[in-house]
């Protein structure tokens, strides 16, 4: 078995060293590697796919990989060819991490987008955090945070806030990173199913480090329900290990003890040094609190290696040199006693300078800019607000003389149908509604039609009005016509002679003549509705009847009823 693992470690190294073969070619010479012609036509989107379902075999992700990057090269797609290196970077070894994160920075520029730029720069921030090189993190994250702040990519936005957030948890303000991931939890809960549950194990770390171990308890119990819920189990040892460094504080030391162990090797998986350095202090503190110190002793020398080999030591882990100089001093072993006050000198010297570096920069770059940002939201919300009050009030000022204007015109309206009211009120009986043989007479002379037939047309006019039947609905010229005797010609000329009008015209007179006499004569007409009274002249809908009152009254059905009524009271 233990020759199996070792021939298993062996090709692992090969296809490692294949690996970075390949992509020192790649990124030298791209369009010299020979590419499989099966994947030249490929889309991006088909090669997404395969990087991502290959991403714990790099070896087999590696041929995708080239594939990628070389047709983003090929098309000078600057924004694919930052796609490209970020999927290698994820690929790659933590100490090429950093190499290929230069080369996204620089396609990034040789874009000129600000949102790349800020994405570029971001990603190179998460490598050197990855290594834990906080400083160098900081220092790209501001520098992201400089590109994107230029932008409207709210995604880009809040990835930076979280990582500021991640730095700020390193440094011990912890409220002020569990405001910033309270807002990044908001947002991510609907746009990235991995941030967001990264953002839940970092307020749960948060809420431990502060005392309030419930909520860190609430935390990682919602973090373990979402991952399955999201199908996402990448997650679940990191809510664990935060579980069982909770037990600690909790004094559940045999909890602790188990739950973190059971993590550490998904977390070794990951080769997230960092957490598996705090879970093994943890282990190891938690076995000195039950007294068996022996077997705490060798979790804790792991944590002094990983200071040795990743400089990398948490505040919090500083008492492990305490713990382990205790230990020494009660075997009355000097030499180990001197060595490990010198490695807390050097983890002391390390953490004074990182916290004093990122302390003052933090605040001085991070959070003044913020401010001032914030500052600048105000001040443009202030001038919109401003802009808005004036619009309010040219608003405001327009109503005011479109009221006035309607007013004035309301009265001049009714100052009017009032004149028009009384000319009517003086038309007894309506015109229309006269004898023809009133007059006749030289008008006949005017015609190129023989007299009696002009004689007879008006007479059988003067019967048809009589009878009332103007009032039928859908009165046509050719119909009248004929049932007068004569045709559609010589009629529409006897009526332009004798009324000066149009048939559509006389009929729509003779309609609303006859329905301001029974308005005149019958109150309960009065209260019929438009639509009624429309019914009652035989107009065919209510819009026709309203305009034609209009047109041949100068006024409103309703305000000649109005008058009608206050005359007769």
């Amino acid at each position: 078995m233990k020759r199996l693992k070792k021939n298993e470690h062996m090709k692992q190294h090969y296809f490692l060293s294949l690996f970075l073969s390949l992509f020192t070619a790649i990124s030298a010479q791209p369009q010299k590697h020979p590419i499989p012609d099966s994947l030249k036509s490929k889309s991006y989107s088909y090669l997404d796919d395969r990087i991502y379902e290959l991403r714990k075999d790099s070896a087999h992700a590696a041929e995708y990989l080239a594939a990628y990057l070389n047709k983003a090269k090929n098309e000078q797609n600057w924004k694919e060819i930052i796609y490209a290196y970020q999927n290698i970077l994820h690929q790659s070894p933590e100490s090429l991490r950093i190499v290929y994160a230069d080369s996204m920075v620089y396609a990034a520029g040789k874009s000129g987008d600000d949102a790349l730029l800020g994405s570029a720069y971001l990603s190179k921030g998460i490598a050197y955090y990855g290594q834990k090189k906080y400083e160098e993190a900081y220092n790209n994250y501001i520098t992201a945070n400089h590109y994107i702040s230029k932008t409207d990519d709210s995604y880009l936005t809040f990835k930076v806030k979280h990582q500021i957030a991640q730095i700020k948890y390193y440094l011990g303000f912890y409220e002020e990173a569990i405001s910033l991931f309270r807002e990044c939890l908001t947002y991510f809960k609907n746009e990235n199913a991995r941030a967001y549950l990264n953002t839940i194990h970092s307020l749960g770390v948060c809420y431990n480090r502060i005392g309030n171990y419930g909520e860190c308890t609430e935390m990682n119990t919602l973090g373990i329900a979402e991952g399955k819920r999201l199908k996402d189990s990448d997650m679940e040892a990191y809510f664990i290990h935060s579980e069982g460094i909770n037990e600690y504080f909790k004094s559940n030391f045999r909890k602790a003890v188990s739950n973190i162990e059971s993590s550490l090797p998904a977390i070794r998986e990951n080769k997230d040094f960092g957490n598996e350095s705090v879970g093994n202090f943890y282990i190891g503190k938690s076995l000195w609190a039950l007294k068996e110190k022996d077997k705490a002793l060798p979790y804790l020398i792991k944590v002094d290696r990983t200071f040795i080999e990743k400089n990398y030591l948490r505040p919090d882990q500083r008492e492990v040199y305490e713990l382990l100089i205790d230990y020494y001093k009660g075997k009355s072993d000097l030499k180990s006693q001197l060595y490990y006050i010198d490695q807390l000198l050097k983890a002391d010297r390390m953490l004074i300078e990182t916290h004093k570096y990122l302390a003052g920069k933090i605040h001085k770059e991070y959070d003044t800019r913020e401010l001032i940002l914030e500052k600048e939201k105000i001040k443009d919300q202030l001038v919109r607000e401003k802009y808005y009050d004036i619009i309010g009030i040219a608003i405001i000022a327009a109503l005011f003389l479109l009221s006035i204007f309607l007013t004035a015109r309301h009265y001049k309206n009714r100052k009017f149908y009032q004149k028009k009211f009384e000319e009517l009120m003086k038309k007894t009986p309506p015109e229309q509604l006269q004898s023809f043989s009133q007059i006749k007479g030289a008008k006949t002379k005017m015609l190129d039609i023989p007299q009696e037939t002009v004689e007879s047309v008006l007479k059988e006019l003067e019967k048809f009005i009589s009878d009332k039947k103007f009032l039928e609905k859908d009165l046509r010229l050719s119909a009248v016509a004929s049932s007068l005797g004569t045709n559609s010609k010589y009629f529409s000329k006897i009526l332009s002679t004798y009324k000066n009008k149009r048939f559509i015209e006389y009929f729509n007179d003779l309609k609303i003549d006859y329905i301001i006499q029974k308005l005149k004569e019958n109150k309960m007409m009065r209260l019929y509705s438009n639509a009624a009274l429309a019914e009652e002249a035989g107009f065919s809908s209510t819009q026709p009847f309203v305009f034609a009152f209009k047109a041949r009254t100068g006024m409103p059905v309703h305000f000649f009823i109005e008058q009608i009524n206050k005359a007769q009271e």
